[in-house]
Protein backbone atom coordinates (compact mmCIF):
# COMPACT_ATOMS: atom_id res chain seq x y z
CA UNK A 1 0.00 0.00 0.00
CA UNK A 2 1.25 3.47 -0.89
CA UNK A 3 -0.30 6.90 -0.35
CA UNK A 4 -0.03 9.79 -2.82
CA UNK A 5 -0.90 13.36 -1.85
CA UNK A 6 -2.12 16.00 -4.31
CA UNK A 7 -3.17 19.59 -3.66
CA UNK A 8 -6.58 20.71 -4.91
CA UNK A 9 -6.69 23.99 -6.81
CA UNK A 10 -8.56 27.00 -5.40
CA UNK A 11 -11.82 26.70 -7.33
CA UNK A 12 -15.18 28.45 -7.18
CA UNK A 13 -16.99 25.20 -6.33
CA UNK A 14 -14.52 24.07 -3.65
CA UNK A 15 -16.89 25.40 -0.98
CA UNK A 16 -19.25 22.52 -1.76
CA UNK A 17 -16.70 20.10 -0.27
CA UNK A 18 -16.78 22.21 2.89
CA UNK A 19 -20.58 21.98 2.94
CA UNK A 20 -20.32 18.21 2.56
CA UNK A 21 -17.93 18.09 5.54
CA UNK A 22 -20.46 20.07 7.59
CA UNK A 23 -23.19 17.55 6.73
CA UNK A 24 -20.91 14.67 7.73
CA UNK A 25 -20.16 16.45 11.00
CA UNK A 26 -23.87 16.28 11.86
CA UNK A 27 -23.72 12.51 11.19
CA UNK A 28 -20.66 12.29 13.45
CA UNK A 29 -22.48 14.09 16.29
CA UNK A 30 -25.63 11.97 15.92
CA UNK A 31 -23.75 8.64 15.98
CA UNK A 32 -21.66 9.57 19.02
CA UNK A 33 -24.76 10.69 20.94
CA UNK A 34 -26.41 7.43 19.87
CA UNK A 35 -23.50 5.41 21.29
CA UNK A 36 -23.73 7.26 24.60
CA UNK A 37 -27.49 6.71 24.82
CA UNK A 38 -27.05 3.02 23.92
CA UNK A 39 -24.51 2.64 26.72
CA UNK A 40 -26.82 4.28 29.27
CA UNK A 41 -29.64 1.86 28.37
CA UNK A 42 -27.78 -1.43 27.80
CA UNK A 43 -24.45 -0.91 29.59
CA UNK A 44 -22.39 -1.58 26.46
CA UNK A 45 -21.55 0.04 23.13
CA UNK A 46 -23.20 -0.86 19.84
CA UNK A 47 -21.13 -2.78 17.32
CA UNK A 48 -20.18 -1.40 13.91
CA UNK A 49 -22.65 -3.74 12.16
CA UNK A 50 -25.52 -2.68 14.43
CA UNK A 51 -24.75 1.01 13.83
CA UNK A 52 -24.71 0.49 10.04
CA UNK A 53 -28.08 -1.28 10.22
CA UNK A 54 -29.44 1.58 12.33
CA UNK A 55 -28.19 4.13 9.76
CA UNK A 56 -30.24 2.34 7.09
CA UNK A 57 -33.37 2.69 9.27
CA UNK A 58 -32.64 6.36 9.93
CA UNK A 59 -32.47 7.05 6.19
CA UNK A 60 -36.00 5.63 5.77
CA UNK A 61 -37.52 7.31 8.83
CA UNK A 62 -36.12 10.45 10.49
CA UNK A 63 -33.06 11.25 8.35
CA UNK A 64 -34.17 11.01 4.70
CA UNK A 65 -31.72 13.79 3.74
CA UNK A 66 -28.85 11.40 4.54
CA UNK A 67 -29.73 9.59 1.30
CA UNK A 68 -28.13 12.49 -0.56
CA UNK A 69 -24.78 11.73 1.12
CA UNK A 70 -22.50 8.90 -0.11
CA UNK A 71 -23.38 5.75 1.82
CA UNK A 72 -19.79 4.53 2.08
CA UNK A 73 -18.64 7.91 3.42
CA UNK A 74 -21.29 7.69 6.17
CA UNK A 75 -20.07 4.17 6.97
CA UNK A 76 -16.54 5.53 7.29
CA UNK A 77 -17.81 8.06 9.86
CA UNK A 78 -19.26 5.17 11.87
CA UNK A 79 -16.08 3.14 11.41
CA UNK A 80 -13.91 5.95 12.81
CA UNK A 81 -16.04 6.00 15.97
CA UNK A 82 -15.90 2.19 16.18
CA UNK A 83 -12.09 2.15 15.86
CA UNK A 84 -11.86 4.90 18.49
CA UNK A 85 -13.77 2.77 21.00
CA UNK A 86 -11.67 -0.29 20.12
CA UNK A 87 -8.45 1.61 20.85
CA UNK A 88 -9.93 2.87 24.12
CA UNK A 89 -10.85 -0.64 25.25
CA UNK A 90 -7.43 -1.99 24.21
CA UNK A 91 -5.82 0.74 26.33
CA UNK A 92 -7.92 -0.27 29.36
CA UNK A 93 -6.96 -3.93 28.88
CA UNK A 94 -3.26 -3.07 28.63
CA UNK A 95 -3.52 -0.86 31.70
CA UNK A 96 -4.94 -3.73 33.75
CA UNK A 97 -2.09 -5.99 32.61
CA UNK A 98 0.51 -3.45 33.70
CA UNK A 99 1.34 -2.30 30.18
CA UNK A 100 1.07 1.46 29.87
CA UNK A 101 1.23 2.74 26.30
CA UNK A 102 0.21 6.26 25.43
CA UNK A 103 -3.10 7.13 27.06
CA UNK A 104 -6.17 6.80 24.82
CA UNK A 105 -9.49 8.39 25.79
CA UNK A 106 -13.03 7.72 24.64
CA UNK A 107 -14.09 9.24 21.31
CA UNK A 108 -15.38 12.78 21.82
CA UNK A 109 -17.60 14.98 19.70
CA UNK A 110 -15.41 17.12 17.47
CA UNK A 111 -16.33 20.76 16.98
CA UNK A 112 -17.46 21.58 13.48
CA UNK A 113 -14.29 23.46 12.52
CA UNK A 114 -12.15 20.43 13.46
CA UNK A 115 -14.04 17.88 11.38
CA UNK A 116 -11.88 18.13 8.28
CA UNK A 117 -11.82 14.91 6.25
CA UNK A 118 -14.00 12.44 4.37
CA UNK A 119 -13.12 9.06 2.85
CA UNK A 120 -14.40 7.16 -0.19
CA UNK A 121 -13.61 3.44 -0.38
CA UNK A 122 -15.04 1.84 -3.52
CA UNK A 123 -17.66 4.12 -5.04
CA UNK A 124 -18.94 7.66 -5.03
CA UNK A 125 -16.11 9.18 -7.06
CA UNK A 126 -14.39 8.98 -10.44
CA UNK A 127 -10.85 10.08 -11.29
CA UNK A 128 -9.79 11.05 -14.81
CA UNK A 129 -6.36 12.57 -15.42
CA UNK A 130 -6.10 15.45 -12.94
CA UNK A 131 -9.81 15.76 -12.07
CA UNK A 132 -11.93 13.97 -9.48
CA UNK A 133 -15.69 13.80 -9.92
CA UNK A 134 -17.74 13.47 -6.70
CA UNK A 135 -21.05 11.94 -7.67
CA UNK A 136 -23.16 13.16 -4.75
CA UNK A 137 -22.16 16.76 -5.52
CA UNK A 138 -22.33 16.25 -9.29
CA UNK A 139 -19.19 18.36 -9.51
CA UNK A 140 -15.60 17.83 -10.64
CA UNK A 141 -12.54 19.28 -8.95
CA UNK A 142 -9.06 19.79 -10.37
CA UNK A 143 -5.95 18.78 -8.45
CA UNK A 144 -2.24 19.38 -9.07
CA UNK A 145 -0.96 16.07 -10.49
CA UNK A 146 2.75 16.64 -9.91
CA UNK A 147 3.53 12.93 -10.32
CA UNK A 148 1.59 9.88 -11.53
CA UNK A 149 0.39 7.21 -9.12
CA UNK A 150 0.90 3.51 -9.70
CA UNK A 151 -1.29 0.57 -8.78
CA UNK A 152 -5.01 0.33 -8.12
CA UNK A 153 -6.69 3.09 -6.08
CA UNK A 154 -8.29 1.51 -3.00
CA UNK A 155 -9.24 4.54 -0.94
CA UNK A 156 -9.65 8.26 -1.54
CA UNK A 157 -9.53 10.85 1.25
CA UNK A 158 -10.08 14.59 1.00
CA UNK A 159 -8.69 16.68 3.87
CA UNK A 160 -8.99 20.35 4.77
CA UNK A 161 -6.23 22.01 6.78
CA UNK A 162 -6.43 24.97 9.16
CA UNK A 163 -5.65 27.39 6.36
CA UNK A 164 -8.67 26.20 4.36
CA UNK A 165 -6.70 24.41 1.64
CA UNK A 166 -7.87 20.98 0.46
CA UNK A 167 -5.68 17.97 -0.31
CA UNK A 168 -6.43 14.70 -2.07
CA UNK A 169 -4.93 11.43 -0.75
CA UNK A 170 -4.93 8.32 -2.93
CA UNK A 171 -4.16 5.00 -1.23
CA UNK A 172 -2.98 2.51 -3.88
CA UNK A 173 -2.10 -1.16 -3.72
CA UNK A 174 0.19 -3.17 -5.99
CA UNK A 175 2.31 -0.08 -6.57
CA UNK A 176 5.83 -0.12 -7.98
CA UNK A 177 8.37 -2.30 -6.13
CA UNK A 178 11.04 -0.76 -3.95
CA UNK A 179 13.89 1.02 -5.69
CA UNK A 180 17.01 -0.55 -4.23
CA UNK A 181 20.04 1.71 -4.00
CA UNK A 182 23.51 0.22 -4.53
CA UNK A 183 25.13 -1.06 -1.34
CA UNK A 184 27.96 0.97 0.15
CA UNK A 185 28.91 -1.36 3.04
CA UNK A 186 28.77 1.58 5.44
CA UNK A 187 26.99 1.55 8.78
CA UNK A 188 26.18 4.39 11.17
CA UNK A 189 24.56 4.99 14.52
CA UNK A 190 22.77 8.31 15.06
CA UNK A 191 22.51 10.03 18.43
CA UNK A 192 19.81 12.68 18.80
CA UNK A 193 20.72 15.73 20.85
CA UNK A 194 19.40 19.12 21.86
CA UNK A 195 22.56 20.98 20.80
CA UNK A 196 23.32 18.89 17.70
CA UNK A 197 20.35 17.35 15.92
CA UNK A 198 22.20 14.18 14.85
CA UNK A 199 25.69 12.94 15.66
CA UNK A 200 26.78 9.94 13.60
CA UNK A 201 29.14 7.23 14.78
CA UNK A 202 31.74 8.24 12.17
CA UNK A 203 31.97 11.74 13.66
CA UNK A 204 29.66 13.63 11.28
CA UNK A 205 27.44 16.17 13.06
CA UNK A 206 24.22 17.55 11.58
CA UNK A 207 22.68 20.76 12.89
CA UNK A 208 18.96 21.44 12.78
CA UNK A 209 17.73 24.61 11.02
CA UNK A 210 15.14 25.09 13.84
CA UNK A 211 12.48 26.48 11.52
CA UNK A 212 10.07 27.44 14.30
CA UNK A 213 12.70 29.45 16.17
CA UNK A 214 13.60 31.46 13.08
CA UNK A 215 9.95 32.38 12.40
CA UNK A 216 9.03 33.03 16.03
CA UNK A 217 8.90 36.82 15.62
CA UNK A 218 6.49 36.53 12.70
CA UNK A 219 4.25 34.17 14.70
CA UNK A 220 4.22 36.56 17.64
CA UNK A 221 3.32 39.46 15.38
CA UNK A 222 0.48 37.46 13.77
CA UNK A 223 -0.93 36.42 17.15
CA UNK A 224 -0.80 40.01 18.42
CA UNK A 225 -2.71 41.17 15.34
CA UNK A 226 -5.29 38.43 15.96
CA UNK A 227 -5.73 39.43 19.61
CA UNK A 228 -6.62 42.99 18.57
CA UNK A 229 -9.59 41.82 16.50
CA UNK A 230 -13.09 41.32 17.88
CA UNK A 231 -13.69 37.59 18.14
CA UNK A 232 -16.21 36.34 15.59
CA UNK A 233 -15.88 39.32 13.25
CA UNK A 234 -14.85 39.06 9.59
CA UNK A 235 -11.50 40.68 10.38
CA UNK A 236 -10.95 38.12 13.15
CA UNK A 237 -11.52 35.21 10.75
CA UNK A 238 -9.13 36.75 8.21
CA UNK A 239 -6.47 37.36 10.88
CA UNK A 240 -6.90 33.82 12.18
CA UNK A 241 -5.68 32.41 8.88
CA UNK A 242 -2.35 34.26 9.04
CA UNK A 243 -0.75 32.32 11.96
CA UNK A 244 -2.18 29.11 10.46
CA UNK A 245 -0.33 29.85 7.20
CA UNK A 246 2.90 30.44 9.13
CA UNK A 247 2.58 27.14 11.00
CA UNK A 248 1.87 25.34 7.74
CA UNK A 249 4.93 26.92 6.13
CA UNK A 250 7.11 25.81 9.07
CA UNK A 251 5.78 22.24 8.89
CA UNK A 252 6.35 22.05 5.12
CA UNK A 253 9.93 23.35 5.39
CA UNK A 254 10.75 20.96 8.21
CA UNK A 255 9.24 17.99 6.39
CA UNK A 256 11.13 18.86 3.19
CA UNK A 257 14.41 19.04 5.14
CA UNK A 258 13.68 15.68 6.80
CA UNK A 259 13.08 13.95 3.47
CA UNK A 260 16.28 15.36 1.96
CA UNK A 261 18.32 14.45 5.05
CA UNK A 262 16.96 10.90 5.21
CA UNK A 263 17.71 10.41 1.50
CA UNK A 264 21.32 11.55 2.02
CA UNK A 265 21.72 9.10 4.90
CA UNK A 266 20.19 6.22 2.93
CA UNK A 267 22.49 6.86 -0.03
CA UNK A 268 25.54 6.90 2.24
CA UNK A 269 24.80 4.01 4.65
CA UNK A 270 23.36 0.51 4.32
CA UNK A 271 22.44 0.27 8.02
CA UNK A 272 21.32 3.17 10.20
CA UNK A 273 20.65 2.83 13.92
CA UNK A 274 18.63 5.35 15.95
CA UNK A 275 17.51 5.42 19.57
CA UNK A 276 14.03 5.14 21.07
CA UNK A 277 13.29 8.24 23.14
CA UNK A 278 10.59 9.36 25.55
CA UNK A 279 9.77 12.53 23.61
CA UNK A 280 6.77 13.43 25.81
CA UNK A 281 9.03 13.45 28.86
CA UNK A 282 11.64 15.49 27.02
CA UNK A 283 8.99 18.08 26.12
CA UNK A 284 8.18 18.54 29.80
CA UNK A 285 11.87 19.23 30.47
CA UNK A 286 12.92 21.29 27.45
CA UNK A 287 9.58 22.36 26.02
CA UNK A 288 9.33 24.07 22.65
CA UNK A 289 12.73 23.10 21.31
CA UNK A 290 11.92 19.37 21.37
CA UNK A 291 8.81 20.04 19.27
CA UNK A 292 10.84 22.24 16.90
CA UNK A 293 13.44 19.50 16.35
CA UNK A 294 10.62 16.94 15.79
CA UNK A 295 12.78 13.82 16.08
CA UNK A 296 9.69 11.57 16.12
CA UNK A 297 8.59 12.79 12.69
CA UNK A 298 12.13 12.38 11.33
CA UNK A 299 12.27 8.78 12.61
CA UNK A 300 9.06 7.91 10.72
CA UNK A 301 10.34 9.54 7.51
CA UNK A 302 13.69 7.74 7.84
CA UNK A 303 11.86 4.43 8.36
CA UNK A 304 9.80 5.00 5.20
CA UNK A 305 12.89 6.02 3.17
CA UNK A 306 14.83 2.93 4.27
CA UNK A 307 11.91 0.68 3.32
CA UNK A 308 11.58 2.38 -0.07
CA UNK A 309 15.23 2.01 -1.07
CA UNK A 310 15.93 -1.38 0.51
CA UNK A 311 18.16 -0.25 3.40
CA UNK A 312 18.05 -1.42 7.04
CA UNK A 313 16.91 0.71 9.97
CA UNK A 314 17.90 -0.38 13.48
CA UNK A 315 16.68 0.94 16.81
CA UNK A 316 18.11 0.84 20.32
CA UNK A 317 15.79 0.24 23.27
CA UNK A 318 14.68 3.14 25.45
CA UNK A 319 16.30 1.69 28.58
CA UNK A 320 19.51 0.51 26.89
CA UNK A 321 22.60 2.29 28.24
CA UNK A 322 24.34 4.14 25.40
CA UNK A 323 25.57 7.50 26.74
CA UNK A 324 27.49 6.53 29.87
CA UNK A 325 28.92 3.31 28.43
CA UNK A 326 32.47 3.32 27.08
CA UNK A 327 32.36 2.10 23.48
CA UNK A 328 35.90 0.71 23.79
CA UNK A 329 35.87 -1.39 26.98
CA UNK A 330 32.26 -1.24 28.23
CA UNK A 331 33.00 0.72 31.43
CA UNK A 332 29.89 2.45 32.85
CA UNK A 333 30.62 6.05 33.84
CA UNK A 334 28.03 6.92 36.51
CA UNK A 335 29.53 10.37 37.15
CA UNK A 336 28.81 11.67 33.63
CA UNK A 337 26.51 14.73 33.58
CA UNK A 338 24.77 16.68 30.83
CA UNK A 339 27.46 19.38 30.96
CA UNK A 340 30.23 16.86 30.17
CA UNK A 341 30.56 16.93 26.37
CA UNK A 342 33.86 14.98 26.41
CA UNK A 343 35.22 12.46 28.89
CA UNK A 344 38.05 10.00 29.36
CA UNK A 345 37.40 6.42 30.39
CA UNK A 346 39.15 5.74 33.74
CA UNK A 347 39.42 2.04 32.89
CA UNK A 348 41.00 1.97 29.41
CA UNK A 349 42.00 5.63 29.04
CA UNK A 350 40.02 6.20 25.81
CA UNK A 351 38.98 9.79 25.18
CA UNK A 352 35.39 10.12 23.97
CA UNK A 353 33.18 12.75 22.46
CA UNK A 354 29.95 12.24 24.37
CA UNK A 355 27.64 12.11 21.33
CA UNK A 356 29.95 10.10 19.07
CA UNK A 357 30.44 7.52 21.82
CA UNK A 358 26.66 7.24 22.25
CA UNK A 359 26.18 6.84 18.47
CA UNK A 360 28.70 3.96 18.40
CA UNK A 361 26.85 2.23 21.23
CA UNK A 362 23.49 2.77 19.50
CA UNK A 363 24.83 1.07 16.35
CA UNK A 364 26.19 -1.79 18.45
CA UNK A 365 22.96 -2.56 20.33
CA UNK A 366 20.52 -1.75 17.53
CA UNK A 367 17.93 -4.32 16.50
CA UNK A 368 15.82 -4.31 13.30
CA UNK A 369 12.90 -1.87 13.33
CA UNK A 370 9.54 -3.59 13.52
Amino acid sequence: MKTYKYELYHQLNIIQIGNLLDDLHSVHVHLLLLQRRYYRIYGKYASFGRICAHITKLKRRTKPHWNQLPSQVIQQVAKRIHLGYEKFFDYLADKQKGLSPRKVGKPKIKPQHRYNSLTFTQAGYEIKENRIHIKCLKKSFTFWKHRPWTGRVKRVTIKRDNVGDYSLYLVCEDSDPIEKHPLTRNEAGADFGMKTFLTLSDGIKIESPQFFKHMLNQIRSANKALSRKQKGSNAWYRAKRHPARLYKKIAQRRRDWFFKLSLRLVRRYDKIAIETLNLEGMKRLWGRKVSDLAFGEFALILQWTCAKYGKTLLKAGRWTATTKLCSNCGYHNDTLTLNDREWTCPDCGSHHDRDVNAAINILRVGVPWT
